[in-house]
């Protein structure tokens, strides 16, 4: 029987593909054995091998209690890293094994353990340490990710698949084990779905952790839209909408797997939050127009067919096609070491479907065989990466408590494989030689083929363009559960620096929900060196209206900071304040290159975008030298996009920049007439959106001279 084509898979989003493309080189052979089949469901797709890693001489014997130290593991195709983690019958770690204590076996056969190393870590800093580095910007993550008294977590909080009303029960449980079980040098990062992996911050800030789990709002089954991204698939069959949100779920987890294996080669825990991959909706919810309210003579008549053998056959292609889906999924977290512990926030949970879900017309056998398919995604997920499935039990504080055990103690060997490069599955079985333990390791990995051999030898990282680079900043404008986007540019300063402009609009508020509005942005700048370069709020004072109030025209209010900064680069710490009470709402940690605009080449300003609905806008706009520019990049037809920039070259030359309009895969569609700006700028380009069908697209201006070239990219999206 033959699985649904890979081709019919829904887009991921831009950002989280680009990480996968540009990492992806970066890891190559990974291990882990299919989980065993669960009872009624089919046999799940196989993993990935394990990874390949470095190797240095037999290390000394394991550390005294409180000490760690991370082996260095030798690179190359044919050596194969495990993980074990042995437990007592009270589940907890088993530390004192040696190397004679472990046997190795591949299909089978003996493996001459060439290294193995004891890793412990407790997350707290030694006696007489300093206390923890804070995290400031990408550079310091790195260096703490780096270092052997620090575990990494990265809670993926799945709206997509959990009920409000389970999202809100969780909250609780995750915030006692952010209290009571991370520790001072534990780095941890929260994300959703549709974060852009780039946009994911690791820290030790506890505090901003808890404060993203308390925003956390599951919307499974609710097809109502909160950004342009679900505006745009809302009008999709209900089964269509489930099965993009299942690819942009697993995205989201394949692009944290990788942004994961960047920081480390060690182990990395995800505890993915979620209700488990719906394979098929039952007849009763079943809609052509998910946005369109439920029918309950629709939901009546699709009852009959229910339990047929009809259905019966559909649900089981459904979930094999889910599960050809995951092996993405659990192959790239092999390869980067990261195991995905499944917190279900059902607990132990009897049905599937509720009332308001039509559970009074849906069989117990639809109701149980629903519920059987989403634990067994989340068993499937957790025992084809060496995590734990925290599933149909109500103990779920005991669980997590396990994901930390498992983290802070386990053996790290390795060994070189006897195994052709043939592609095909080799298993690994790890024994010890003492009774009454529990062993879990990964159960094996998939060879290398001979291309993988000649793309390890030459490899060719693929470049991400700078116009998918540009598309992707529209994305991070749409994200659920932020309250602002922003807009930096740049322009000529005084006295050798740089002009920065800072914008923030308020987002509109999510569909369905109520929450509290910003009112001001807090903002520290620091130089490369860490010296102070700007420090304030803006608006100083928080309006006495709401900033997502919206002018007579009814565009968004924007705020605007202006301040002067040398070229080089730039960390900009973002805290976004509430306009009630003045408390934290969000913050963010941005690096930023400011550019050298007195340099002996010719340069662009960044170009501000202006959005004109009637003439009389376009005409204000035109004649005001400090019109507010927009951050938004979301226009409508029926708008004008107006651009304003400045073109600098040296000596007496003319500055003379061109622009063409590009589609979404950065080719030409028009040329686009730059004319010289009546105020605010040296430049201006007036474009009307009307003849522009719907998509995403780029204006591309050049300005060429005796100096050399340069270019600025302006990315923006035309809707209905």
């Amino acid at each position: 029987m033959a699985m649904r084509p890979r081709s019919r898979r829904s887009p991921q989003p831009a950002t989280v593909g680009a990480w996968i493309r540009a990492l992806l080189v970066l890891t190559l052979v990974a291990g882990i054995a299919p989980a065993r089949p669960q009872a009624g469901q089919p046999a799940p797709p196989q993993a990935a091998p394990a990874q390949a890693t470095p190797q240095t001489t037999l290390p000394p014997p394991p550390l005294p209690d409180g000490q760690t130290e991370q082996p260095t593991f030798r690179g190359g195709i044919t050596f194969v890293r495990v993980d074990v983690i042995v437990t007592d019958r009270k589940a907890e770690p088993v530390t004192d094994l040696r190397a004679e204590d472990f046997e190795v076996l591949e299909d089978g056969k003996p493996q001459a353990v060439e290294q193995f190393r004891l890793v412990r870590v407790d997350g707290n800093s030694r006696v007489g340490e300093a206390p923890p580095r804070q995290v400031r910007n990408r550079a310091d993550e790195e260096t703490e990710a780096g270092r052997d008294d620090v575990r990494i977590f990265a809670i993926l909080l799945d709206d997509y698949h959990v009920r409000k009303a389970n999202s809100i029960s969780i909250r609780s449980t995750l915030l006692r084990f952010i209290q009571n079980q991370l520790r001072p040098n534990d780095l941890v990062a929260v994300m959703s779905p549709l974060t852009p992996v780039s946009d994911l911050n690791f820290t030790r800030d506890h505090t901003a952790i808890a404060n993203a789990v308390q925003r956390f709002d599951g919307v499974k089954f609710d097809y109502r839209p909160r950004n342009q991204y679900e505006e745009n698939i809302s009008r999709y069959p209900t089964e269509t909408v489930e099965r993009i949100r299942n690819d942009i779920s697993m995205g989201a987890l394949r692009g944290l797997a990788v942004r994961l294996g960047s920081l480390r080669e060690g182990r990395k825990s995800i505890i993915y939050v979620s209700e488990g991959f719906t394979a098929m909706l039952p007849p009763q919810m079943r809609r052509g127009d998910a946005s369109a309210p439920e029918n309950p003579f629709q939901q009546q008549a699709a009852a009959a067919t229910q339990d047929s053998s009809r259905e019966e056959t559909a649900a089981w292609f459904g979930q094999s096609d889910v599960y050809s889906r995951m092996r993405d999924v659990t192959d790239l977290a092999n390869r980067n070491n990261a195991a995905i512990y499944s917190l279900d926030p059902r607990g132990l949970a009897p049905f599937e479907f509720g009332i308001d879900e039509g559970a009074g017309t849906m069989s117990f056998a639809t109701d149980r065989r629903a519920l059987q398919m989403t634990q067994d995604t989340l068993r499937s997920l957790s025992e084809e990466t060496d995590g734990r499935a925290i599933v149909n039990r109500n103990s779920l504080d005991q669980g997590l408590a396990q994901i930390i055990r498992d983290s802070s103690a386990y053996y790290l060997m390795g060994y070189n494989t006897s195994a052709p490069t043939d592609g095909k599955f080799h298993t690994i079985t790890v024994r010890v030689k003492r009774k009454d333990v529990d062993v879990r390791s990964r159960k094996g990995f998939w060879a290398a083929t001979a291309a993988d051999v000649i793309r390890v030898a030459n490899p060719t990282p693929e470049v991400v363009k700078p116009v998918q680079l540009a598309l992707a900043t529209i994305a991070t404008s749409v994200q659920a559960g932020k309250y602002v986007r922003t807009w930096v540019g740049t322009e000529r300063g005084t006295n050798g620096k740089t002009k920065v402009t800072l914008l923030w609009e308020a987002l509109p508020q999510p569909a369905g929900a109520r929450r509290e509005q910003p009112g001001r942005m807090r903002v520290l700048a620091a130089d490369a060196k860490g010296d102070l370069v700007f420090r304030g709020r803006f608006p100083e004072e928080v309006p006495a209206a709401p900033a997502a109030t919206v002018t007579p025209a009814g565009l968004p209010t924007t705020q605007r900071l202006v301040f002067e900064a040398p070229p080089g680069k730039t960390e900009l710490r973002l805290t976004v304040e509430g306009a009630e009470g003045g408390g934290t709402l969000d913050s963010e940690i941005r690096s930023i290159e400011v550019p050298d605009l007195t340099a002996l080449q010719p340069s662009l300003s960044t170009p501000r975008v202006y959005r004109a609905r009637t003439a009389r806008d376009l005409q204000g706009i035109v004649a005001d030298a400090n019109a507010t520019p927009t951050a938004a990049r979301e226009f409508s037809r029926t708008e004008r996009l107006y651009l304003r920039f400045d073109a600098y070259v040296v000596g007496t030359d003319a500055a003379a920049p061109t622009a063409v309009l590009l589609n979404r895969a950065g080719q030409k569609m028009a040329d686009v007439t730059v004319a010289a700006a009546k105020a605010g700028g040296t430049h201006q380009i007036d474009l009307g959106l009307n003849s522009i069908a719907s998509g995403e697209y780029l204006v591309e201006i050049t300005l060429k001279a005796a100096g050399g070239d340069a270019t600025a990219l302006v990315p923006f999206r035309v809707g209905t």
